[in-house]
């Protein structure tokens, strides 16, 4: 899995939610983070088993000089909310 990857929850309460790859570590987690239930400063971990990656890498330090807002991830998962508010 990239940073900035869009992924599926495939488990937990968080079943079939949106999220955005934040980063991760060598034990096989990921940090994932939607803006709105799992914002930049608080990110959910995850193992990357229970995940479904997407082709969908976006790219985060495009967001210009005022750095990456949970806004940001909010709009960018907008495609992928399938009818669920992110707002």
């Amino acid at each position: 899995m990239k940073i900035g990857q869009v992924v599926f929850s495939k488990c937990g309460r968080d079943k079939g939610l949106p999220f955005v790859v934040f980063s991760q570590d060598d034990n096989g987690y990921v940090y994932l983070t939607d803006g709105r239930l799992r914002p930049l400063s608080k990110p959910k971990k995850k193992k990357t088993k229970h995940v479904q990656p997407t082709n969908t890498v976006l790219d985060l330090l495009a967001v210009g000089s005022r750095g990456l807002q949970d806004a940001d991830i909010r709009k960018w998962l907008i495609p992928y909310s399938s009818g669920r508010l992110l707002n």
